[in-house]
């Protein structure tokens, strides 16, 4: 119900935008540039990819963890994919992610978020004091005593 609720906020968002965009500089001047985002995503998420999956690879060489890379990846492929998605808000924000400046800012919070969100579900599995058949020692049971 979230999701569905930001779906309609962001859409009505873009509409807004788009339509003011389109009362400052004309409707076929605001047309050409939400066309040409497609491109210019496209073209922006392989260069940038190209590069994140280098310094990965770097990574991955010099024996480091590639944990910044990942995310750097991650961010992206996101930035790529907000600039193919039409829409002025989505563009700014895929721009954001894709230059490096901008993507090293969102990438702490990120970071911090998914290390907590990590450590809460090892915790939580770690205490968790279910007892499980590692042995295999399960045996199954008549029918008649499934249902009393």
């Amino acid at each position: 119900m979230f999701f569905l609720l930001f779906v309609v906020c962001w859409i009505a968002a873009e509409l807004f935008v788009a339509i003011e965009v389109a009362n400052v500089i004309g409707v076929l001047a605001t047309v050409v540039l939400l066309v040409l985002s497609w491109p210019l995503g496209s073209w922006l998420l392989r260069s940038q990819g190209r590069a994140a999956w280098q310094r990965l690879g770097a990574a991955v060489s010099a024996g480091r963890s590639p944990g910044q890379e990942v995310l750097d990846g991650a961010l992206v492929v996101l930035g790529g994919v907000l600039l193919i998605i039409p829409g002025f808000i989505s563009d700014a924000l895929g721009l954001l992610a894709l230059f490096p400046p901008t993507r090293a800012l969102m990438r702490r919070p990120l970071a911090r978020n998914l290390q907590s969100r990590l450590v809460v579900r090892a915790t939580r599995y770690a205490g968790d004091s279910r007892s499980y058949d590692v042995d295999s020692t399960a045996s199954d049971i008549d029918q008649p005593q499934l249902h009393p």
